[in-house]
Formats: C-alpha cells, structure tokens, sequence
C-alpha cells in the first residue's frame, strides 16, 4: 500500500505508524497499477478538515477496512474517493476502465426506506450509472440484475417492497445495485451497522464471495473485533493514516491508542484478536 512494501515489520516514520507485510492468505497483489491512488490528500466539509495528508493506494481485488473514531475522517474518505468532495490537497487518481469503475454502498440509516419502491426496482437503480437516464430497461440489463439477485439469495424477494426485508437482505439489495454498475472497486459506509450478528455474517458472506470473483471491496466500521475476525487488511484513521496492514500487525495497544486517543485493551488467544476499551475507575485512575 505503499513505497516501502518489503519491510516485514511496523514502524514509525514521521510520527507516524504504517503496516507494510502482506497479510497472510490475502489473493490481490500490489503489481501494476491501483485502482484508486490518494497522493497527499487534505478534505473536508466547509472549514472542517476530515483528512489530512491522506496517502493510499487501493489495488485490484483487495478486500480492506478502514477503521477509526467518530469524526476520524472515514466517510470523508470515500466521499473524496467518489469525488463528492473536492481535496483541498494533493490528488486522488481514479485508474479505473469506466466512469463505473467505483460503486457505492452508504449507510442504511441514510436511506429513506419507507420509499415504495420493490427489491427489483432498487437493484435496476444501479444502471444509472452505465446509462441514460429515459433508456428503457431491456431484457438484457433485467437478466443481468437476476443474475446478481440470485447470487445474493435475492431473486425470491424481488417483488417485495425494500420495507419488508431483515436488515442483512435489505444491505444485499442495495450491494446488488452497486454490482450491477460493474465496478471494479465496492465502497460500504459502516455495511453491518445496526444490524444483529446473522445479518452481519449473511453481508459478510455476500461481500467475500463478491470480492473473490475479482471486486475489490473497502468498508468504514466501527467493529474491531468484526474487522479482526474477517478481514485481511486494515486501514487506521484518525484524519491521517496511523497505521496499515494486517489485523494481527496493527491491533496493537499502541496503534489503537493513537487511533482513537484512549488506552486500548488487545487480548490474543491463537489467531483470535479481541480489542476493548480500557475502563476507568471513578477517581480516574
């Protein structure tokens, strides 16, 4: 993810941490070209600045989280990649084959879902993208969008209305409209928020097997023992890159100390990582 992609360790450069060793058991390769390269970027909203100096480099079919506190900057960060925001500084250079080379997944409580609109119809929602908006759907794009519906165990509920579905169904309807811009790259804003522990791993599964079909995937959470437990590489935010690599390289007491300025508790049994605020006691010690 950066220019120092041989180092076997985490280190500081600058103040700074950055993770550099392949997570093990990872299918994407730093070779060639990234999809999406962020070069110095400072952004934000009116005169706040949600990222500075942001450096990063997301590669074909990678699979990675970007972590942090609230107001670290992690929405800012997509929207910058989407470019809905503007950098105040550097540059973000889309590689990508099309205008659809990067989709989109917000969070679900941004989403009016009282809406009457059916499962099909939110899926279709995705060709916007790919064409004019008074072209007609034709049998073709239909038979692409059942395709990726029957992939996400979706095709049975096309006809309901977006309302009626489990909170994991209705973040696949909306993964599906995404897919089916054909992007190369799937951006999710907190994909598992408020939603229980079957509904996070029916998305999980969902988005493993869109990754290995050759998709690369970023999410926001703010789960770090879900991220641990599922994901190959990480991101720590908080306005600038704390840190990069494996779970196992960067949930470290010292890294999530930086990330969200408190003390971080780290337990590891095996290859399990379990991370937990320290508490205080009421004297403050």
């Amino acid at each position: 993810m950066t220019s120092e992609k041989h180092t076997d360790r985490v280190h500081h450069v600058h103040g700074r941490l950055h993770g550099h060793r392949h997570a093990e058991g990872r299918e994407w390769s730093e070779q060639g070209r990234p999809l999406v390269e962020l070069t110095d970027v400072s952004g934000g909203y009116r005169q706040t600045l949600g990222i500075a100096h942001v450096n990063l480099k997301l590669w074909p079919a990678q699979f990675l989280a970007v972590v942090g506190p609230n107001g670290g900057g992690k929405t800012t960060l997509l929207r910058t990649i989407l470019g809905h925001i503007r950098p105040r500084e550097g540059r973000v250079t889309v590689h990508g084959s099309s205008l659809g080379a990067v989709g989109y997944v917000p969070q679900l409580e941004q989403i009016d879902l009282s809406f009457p609109i059916t499962v099909e119809e939110v899926v279709l929602l995705g060709l916007s993208r790919r064409r004019q908006w008074f072209r007609r759907t034709g049998a073709e794009d239909r038979d692409r969008a059942h395709e990726i519906m029957q992939r996400l165990n979706l095709l049975e509920l096309r006809d309901r209305q977006i309302r009626e579905l489990s909170g994991g169904q209705q973040q696949a309807a909306f993964i599906a409209r995404a897919l089916l811009g054909e992007p190369e790259l799937i951006l999710l804003d907190e994909p598992t928020s408020g939603l229980d522990i079957r509904s996070r791993d029916e998305v999980i599964h969902f988005l493993h097997e869109i990754n290995h079909s050759g998709v690369a995937i970023l999410i926001t959470s703010h789960d770090l023992n879900w991220v641990a437990a599922h994901l190959p590489w990480v991101v720590c935010l908080n306005r600038h890159v704390i840190a990069e690599g494996g779970p196992q390289e960067v949930f470290t007491t010292q890294v999530l100390g930086e990330t969200y300025k408190g003390e971080m508790v780290v337990f590891q049994h095996g290859d399990m990582i379990m991370v937990g605020e320290r508490p205080h006691s009421p004297n403050g010690r």
